[in-house]
């Protein structure tokens, strides 16, 4: 049993935001008895701090930011992949973002805090890049193409409600896919003009993947907006799509534009 004096002067310290090894050190008092009276009065006065769930459009029927979820998907689809490991007891969904592209890294982190707004996510560096990971439960609910191996070894395909999603908002998903695995760049070529070599330059839109299955919900969406590709050739078991027509490339300019 301890005083009643030191309790208050405990309970006192705690809310002047002391931390609790702090308080204890200072009255002589074991640290568990200062977290039970720290708790004791949080409840008391109602602001205890509650655990929020993690939202599930699935589990629970929350709602969902479709723009930002289509967004993410394509993301997950281009360049993320969930973890789940006998040592991770949450599974970890890990976007990973290119260091020349911080604009591109920030809307990740957005579109991941839109979707899962009760799960934080967080920064990983790596040698030219960062991982941008989230935990939670219900991540396979999100995206139920997770699945054990790499996705390019296995069935992706699109649940009707994602293709729903994905067909209210199919600028979304083409450009998280881009910004995952595309690009934007300028080509060139040389003709001859009057007896004369002239160098010409256009932009030309490019996306690579392994997985023919994401390669196909990339096109079909394409032909969805109006979008003139072609299957470039394939460079190490990737199939590039190249988007290079000039009325094409101007509405990817205006939905998608280049990474930032």
């Amino acid at each position: 049993m301890h005083d009643i004096a030191v309790r208050q002067r405990a309970v006192a310290l705690c809310r002047q935001g002391r931390s609790n090894a702090e308080i204890s050190r200072q009255l002589s008092v074991p640290r568990g008895t200062v977290g039970w009276w720290k708790h004791r009065d949080l409840a008391k006065h109602g602001t205890l701090p509650g655990r929020k769930r993690s939202t599930c459009l699935r589990c629970y029927g929350d709602p969902i930011n479709q723009p930002a979820y289509t967004y993410l998907l394509g993301l997950y689809l281009g360049d993320g992949h969930i973890l789940h490991s006998k040592q991770s007891r949450v599974p970890h969904m890990t976007i990973t973002c290119d260091d020349h592209w911080p604009g591109v890294m920030d809307e990740v982190e957005q579109a991941i805090r839109q979707v899962l707004p009760t799960n934080s996510p967080c920064r990983v560096r790596r040698a030219g890049c960062h991982d941008v990971k989230v935990y939670s439960m219900h991540l396979a609910c999100h995206f139920p193409q997770h699945g054990p191996g790499v996705k390019h070894r296995r069935l992706i395909a699109l649940e009707p409600w994602q293709q729903d999603l994905v067909d209210a908002h199919p600028w979304q998903l083409i450009r998280g896919l881009i910004h995952s695995d595309g690009c934007r760049i300028t080509n060139w070529t040389v003709r001859t003009v009057d007896g004369r070599p002239k160098r010409y330059e256009y932009p030309r839109y490019i996306f690579s993947n392994t997985s023919t299955d994401i390669i196909r919900i990339f096109t079909n969406t394409l032909d969805s907006v109006g979008i003139q590709w072609t299957s470039a050739a394939r460079s190490f078991s990737r199939t590039n799509i190249s988007i290079a027509r000039k009325a094409s490339v101007a509405l990817l300019d205006e939905h998608v534009g280049p990474k930032y």
